[in-house]
């Protein structure tokens, strides 16, 4: 194990009580997709995280573990920028054929929709396009005046 705080997820930043998943459930905004379904009550302490990943998803312990590993190790990362509250992950039946990528995917895209993350940041030098099409120019044919 190592010392490195940014490494850890320690007791602090889990949902651990049922009474805090019950909290979650009842009292928070909902978000999902095909792979998992956030439960989120924002709050003024730091983010914390609850898992839930049933027999449904995977009958085997040893895919239900990769799901909640793949999970715990990206809110580790991302839990400094999250807003403050408690967060339920609820993995579908879909998580566990899922890659590794595609479950991150799924994730990142849940914490944004709910306002958790700040969007993604705009990479390169040139300014973002106003519109897709050129406007169009006006000749004195085309102006219902005539």
């Amino acid at each position: 194990m190592t010392s490195d705080p940014r490494a850890r997820f320690p007791r602090s930043a889990r949902v651990r009580l049922r009474a805090e998943y019950t909290a979650v459930f009842e009292q928070g905004r909902r978000s999902g997709d095909p792979l998992l379904g956030l439960h989120w009550a924002p709050g003024p302490q730091p983010a914390r995280m609850g898992l839930a990943v049933s027999r449904k998803v995977d009958p085997r312990a040893v895919g239900r573990n990769r799901i909640k590993r793949i999970l715990r190790e990206a809110t580790r990362h991302l839990r400094a920028q999250m807003a403050g509250g408690d967060y339920v992950l609820v993995a579908r039946s879909a998580a566990g054929r899922a890659s590794r990528a595609q479950i991150l995917e799924s994730y990142l895209k849940l914490l944004r929709r709910a306002g958790a993350l700040p969007g993604p940041s705009a990479d390169g030098t040139m300014p973002a396009a106003i519109s897709a099409t050129p406007p169009r120019p006006t000749t004195p044919s085309s102006t219902p005046d005539s």
